[in-house]
């Protein structure tokens, strides 16, 4: 079965590529799969699988995620898909695909070998700043499409936002209902998606030492809360470190295959 076959029967659009230790690529908001290539080319020697998330890119078609506990179950169905049948992988999950790996951790841990989490939002937690980007999107619901613009102008920057091909521009403005809706999902009133402290499989928390001060502050949290959890800072990375930093992505994920026993570190 194709991966269009698979959207058409409501999954999301996937693929996988290479042999050996299996690892799962869980992209951010307002973001895709296609945004790993870097990233996947660093671990050719490993089975490496990426999907576009509900509501995204080649996923677009299947709308934004009813609630967040399907973005756990759309995980898991990637992974017993590219599985088939082998050991759980390690899932590296880049900002909120890191929270959605951080979940799945917590309820099926029979199913995730580890987790590399960059930079995951936290924003049901009190100190979460109310002036963040996905604060200002959720307060856009009435206009999605705008709040999708607004949430990419903010991240990229005006002159880039411009420069984009205006079908790159209409297809982003067009993933704004799903940005709006899976940031909302993580808010109050909605309680938390999961407890950091009921998370058993190892975790290594990451953040840049250009980013946020917030973003910095979850990885830091994910590390302290999660029971044996590390900590890594990737030196001169912002938040978009599997963009700009992929061979430290890499180095991540190998840390924890190896310590996991799966290959020797590299």
């Amino acid at each position: 079965m194709t991966a269009e076959d698979l959207v058409a029967e409501g999954r999301c659009w996937r693929d996988v590529a290479g042999e050996g230790p299996g690892v799962v690529l869980v992209h951010g908001t307002m973001d895709r799969s296609s945004s790993f290539g870097r990233v996947r080319k660093a671990l050719s020697d490993l089975r490496v699988a990426r999907y576009d998330r509900r509501g995204y890119a080649r996923s677009v078609s299947l709308g934004p995620p009813a609630g967040f506990h399907q973005q756990v179950e759309d995980l898991v169905d990637v992974i017993d898909w590219m599985r088939g049948g082998g050991p759980p992988p390690v899932v590296f999950g880049h900002s909120y695909g890191a929270t959605v790996a951080l979940a799945a951790a917590a309820e099926v841990p029979e199913r995730v070998a580890g987790v590399v989490a960059f930079e995951p939002p936290l924003p049901w937690m009190d100190w979460w700043p109310s002036g963040s980007a996905g604060a200002a999107a959720v307060a856009s619901a009435d206009d999605p499409e705008d709040a999708g613009e607004r949430f990419m102008r903010r991240m990229v920057g005006d002159q880039r936002w411009e420069r984009l091909p205006r079908r790159t521009r209409e297809a982003r403005r067009a993933e704004g209902p799903t940005l709006v809706a899976e940031l909302a999902q993580l808010r109050p009133p909605n309680p938390p998606p999961f407890e950091l402290t009921s998370i058993r499989v190892p975790v290594l928390a990451a953040h840049g030492t250009e980013g946020a001060p917030h973003h910095g502050e979850s990885a830091r949290l994910v590390a302290d809360r999660v029971p044996g959890a590390d900590l890594e800072v990737v030196a001169g990375s912002g938040h978009g470190v599997h963009l700009t930093h992929p061979a430290a992505v890499a180095t991540m994920v190998r840390r924890l295959v190896a310590e996991l026993g799966l290959v020797p570190e590299v």
